[in-house]
């Protein structure tokens, strides 16, 4: 794909916006093994009393985001620690990045084990660009499927937003009381150790989950922001230490506000009467709704 300079990241025209949208369609295949190491490392991470990982044991729901890394070359890093636009991604200018949600389907009777290597195909599915209260945003849909040697494992899409800065004349959006009523809840003490250990995990080296200097005076936040995955895999975690026989089929999540290192937060689930359906979400220290999420189970 032919590369043209990157546009300005004050706003983005319609020729912008069409060089960016001819990334729909682009593929990508890679292939990983899930290792072992990596397994135990998040167990640990997530403060659970698993025994140790062992080849042939069922990767859990959502531990896959440790595989498929991109790894790019120190010298090829932008400022905030992610690799440079371009390549598979559309080089979006606008300064922030954000998981802002996905979706999951499992083949109940065909899970990712430790050990094995595994194919996932990449497609970009859309680009789109909006201009709302909030500024400009621009929305790559990603698609990725999971395929271990005996055939389709995992379907995902993958939601990311890219926005322009943070200025001082913004919007403040109004946060949304969440619901406190749960049969399940645990508080999360999400400190920069933890934030660190899944960043390494995850070789995530986006400065805003570490580097307190950059994250309050470049991107305008108050603290260290815990990553959205993480906050995803926590939800799944609550599922699986309430429900440990259940075996997950389909997930979706969406991130709401920014949750910070500053104060514990608090992931909560509540059963639905289907037998089914659990419902999912996390709100801050002061109760806002921060991500809802919907898991099916069987």
């Amino acid at each position: 794909m032919s590369q043209t300079p990157e546009p300005s990241a004050a706003s983005l025209n319609t020729e912008q916006v069409a060089h960016l949208q001819s990334w729909i369609n682009k593929t990508e295949t890679q292939h990983d093994l899930v290792a072992r190491t990596a397994v135990t490392g998040l167990s640990a991470t997530l403060d659970r009393d698993d025994a140790p990982a062992q080849d042939g044991d069922s990767l859990p729901p959502l531990w896959h985001w440790m595989n498929f890394l991109p790894m790019a070359r120190q010298s090829l890093l932008g400022p905030d620690g992610h690799p440079a636009r371009g390549g598979f991604l559309p080089p979006v200018p606008l300064p922030r990045r954000m998981w802002a949600g996905g979706r999951l389907q499992w083949q109940a009777d065909n899970p990712l084990r430790i050990g094995e290597c595994v194919e996932r195909v990449s497609r970009i599915a859309s680009v789109d660009h909006k201009v709302g209260r909030s500024g400009e945003l621009l929305f790559v849909l990603v698609q990725h499927s999971y395929r271990n040697a005996r055939g389709l494992a995992l379907t995902e899409e993958h939601d990311i937003v890219y926005r322009a800065a943070a200025q001082p004349s913004d919007p403040v959006p109004q946060p949304t009381a969440a619901e406190t009523q749960a049969a399940w809840k645990r508080e999360i003490n999400a400190d920069p150790v933890m934030l660190f250990r899944y960043s390494a995990l995850t070789f995530n080296g986006h400065r805003i989950h570490y580097d307190r200097s950059y994250v309050t005076q470049e991107e305008g936040y108050p603290g260290l922001i815990v990553h959205g995955p993480l906050i995803a895999t926590l939800l799944v975690d609550l599922l699986r230490r309430n429900a440990p026989d259940a075996v997950l089929t389909d997930f979706s999540f969406k991130a709401i506000r920014p949750t910070f290192d500053l104060h514990p937060f608090t992931v909560l689930g509540q059963p639905q009467d289907d037998g089914k359906t659990i419902k999912l979400w996390a709100h801050d220290h002061e109760g806002w709704l921060t991500m809802q999420a919907t898991a099916k189970i069987r």
